[in-house]
């Protein structure tokens, strides 16, 4: 049941990370924003996610490769488990030394006082963020693929000394 439940929290949490991240990809595409415009809903998106998305990035990795260890009997899935957290990684990297120093910045600007180059750090930005959209993309489609399996079954932990008979 535990082995169930982990892999069940994973594919969710791998879902809500994907998710959010394709949803501001293809939802907010600052290319055609005014600066202030891109000041108000960049600052507010920074408020909002700067803190949650990376928690339930390390929480997703935690998860996964949790699942995998649970499941390395079944060497397919165990490698494919330790390939989607290193997607997952990836993605983290991505935004903690290339997004997130943007941030900081882009969280100093105000309305009126937008430097000239603004553009080139939103250009930046939003090359890194397809990046890592793409990673955490991919870590879903491994962790939903190899969890849903239908030829896989569960293999549910037994206690040491006690026999499992089938079903």
């Amino acid at each position: 049941m535990v082995t169930f439940i982990i892999r069940f929290l994973n594919i969710a949490m791998a879902g809500l990370i994907a998710g959010t991240l394709f949803g501001v990809w293809f939802g907010y595409n600052p290319k055609f924003f005014t600066p202030q415009t891109y000041i108000e809903q960049t600052q507010g998106a920074i408020k909002g996610l700067n803190t949650l998305m990376p928690l339930l990035g390390l929480i997703t990795i935690i998860l996964t490769v949790t699942s995998a260890f649970l499941q390395r009997q079944n060497r397919t899935f165990f490698v494919s488990m330790l390939i989607a957290a290193g997607f997952l990684i990836m993605a983290g990297l991505i935004t903690r030394f290339g997004n997130q120093p943007i941030n900081s910045i882009v969280m100093t600007w105000g309305k009126n006082d937008i430097p000239g180059n603004w553009n080139v750090l939103r250009d930046k930005w939003w090359s890194l963020h397809i990046l890592r959209s793409l990673a955490s993309f991919i870590a879903f489609l491994l962790i939903v693929w190899f969890n849903l399996r239908k030829d896989w079954k569960i293999q549910t932990e037994t206690p040491p000394g006690l026999v499992r008979f089938p079903n």
